[in-house]
């Protein structure tokens, strides 16, 4: 094939793109207009059994095109998804008026390309406004930046589904007044990043945040003989190696983040769970009513009495009230030796019947609780259609 015939084909391909957009986007305020529709009437976000029925048409008219049903369960999961997350964006803004600015100043932690900026980037595509990015040294400087209103939102990463809950962060939880107003889950690539063209052989000092040492300690071992030097971000691990210009440093942080700093990524794939994602929480100095169309969390801190099986009780109360818990992590109390607060993710919305009433009967039988906030579940879990490759039979 000459590369005349070549060029005509990639522009064909280009025109095509062009088109799946403007489809893609015509899609999106299709969707935008049913979310109207569902304000009005007081309609769920989520039917998943039409989300199913979708799915499974779909499958079918795919395989008809030569399309492969796997590739296109996949399309549309991702496209189902964006329309959920745009839709309870949509309501999140009408229970709220007056929360939309037209500049949002989000503090974080590190700079640009840490995990934090990326998913602070994610969060606030879909929010009305433009975003100013308050990068910090510390996690109690990115909650101090929004009590003290030089932000108004915070994002902090909460958890990983490697290295567990970042216990840093439950301990400013327990000594604010903020309200956790959103969370997100963003996935976590772990690459091998240096400044200059090298092989892995000649790496003699490794700079990255501790949080990504622990996510990655397989690989760390399997490299040998290597100097690990630990920075506050992995920004800053990715400056650091930017500007020494030498083939044998790297730092460990995102192949995204690495290519704002002129880095060059020579292995992925370095943490030792290979689906690895943090879930970061958004704080803000009012908390925000949660429409109940909307999927919703909870979470709250509590201290039981000091009594065998008070922790069961409480659990007990959650049970009784059918609410679910996807979180507990008890932390030390400070000033009370071997006493713990424990920080609680339930499934429910605080203007529901059973978590008003699950609240109720907590605080008879707890010394202390607290709401941490109510906010949007963004975890959207894609509708499993059963037997998808029969379907396309």
């Amino acid at each position: 094939m000459s590369d005349q015939a070549l060029q005509v084909l990639r522009e064909k391909i280009s025109a095509v793109d062009e088109q799946l957009l403007a489809l893609i986007s015509e899609r999106r305020t299709l969707t935008n207009d049913v979310a109207e529709t569902k304000i009005a009437h007081h309609i769920p976000v989520r039917d998943q059994k039409r989300e199913e029925q979708l799915l499974i048409s779909l499958i079918k008219k795919g395989k008809a095109l030569g399309l492969d049903p796997h590739y296109v369960t996949q399309l549309f999961h991702v496209i189902i998804e964006d329309s959920v997350l745009n839709q309870q964006a949509m309501l999140a803004e009408r229970a709220n008026p007056g929360s939309a600015l037209p500049l949002n100043r989000v503090a974080f932690l590190g700079d640009k390309g840490s995990y934090s900026y990326l998913a602070t980037q994610k969060y606030f595509s879909r929010r009305p406004g433009e975003l100013l990015e308050l990068g910090c040294q510390s996690f109690s400087e990115v909650v101090h930046k929004v009590e003290n209103g030089e932000a108004d939102y915070a994002v902090l990463p909460i958890e990983n589904t490697t290295s567990g809950s970042i216990n840093e962060v439950y301990d400013q939880l327990q000594h604010t007044e903020l309200s956790i107003i959103g969370e997100l889950t963003h996935p976590i690539r772990h690459t091998l990043l240096t400044a200059t063209t090298t092989s892995l052989e000649k790496i003699k000092t490794l700079y990255a945040h501790p949080q990504v040492f622990t996510q990655c300690s397989h690989f760390l071992a399997e490299l040998g003989n290597v100097e690990v030097k630990t920075m506050d971000s992995t920004s800053s691990a990715m400056l650091m190696v930017s500007e020494l210009q030498r083939d044998d440093v790297a730092a460990i942080g995102s192949e995204a983040g690495g290519n704002l700093y002129g880095l060059i990524a020579i292995k992925s794939n370095l943490a030792n769970q290979k689906e690895n994602h943090s879930r970061f929480i958004v704080v803000a100095r009012q908390a925000v009513s949660v429409p109940l169309q909307i999927p919703a969390k909870t979470t709250l801190v509590m201290s039981t009495v000091q009594k065998p099986g008070s922790l069961v009780e409480a659990l007990t109360v959650l049970k009784n009230n059918n609410i679910n818990m996807t979180k507990l992590e008890s932390r030390p109390m400070p000033g009370n030796p071997w006493e713990e607060m424990f920080y609680l993710d339930v499934e429910g919305n605080v203007a529901d019947g059973p978590v008003q009433n699950a609240l109720a009967a907590l605080k008879d039988i707890t010394r202390y609780i607290k709401v941490l906030g109510c906010y949007p579940s963004e975890e959207i879990s894609p509708t499993k259609v059963a037997a998808a490759s029969a379907l396309a039979e």
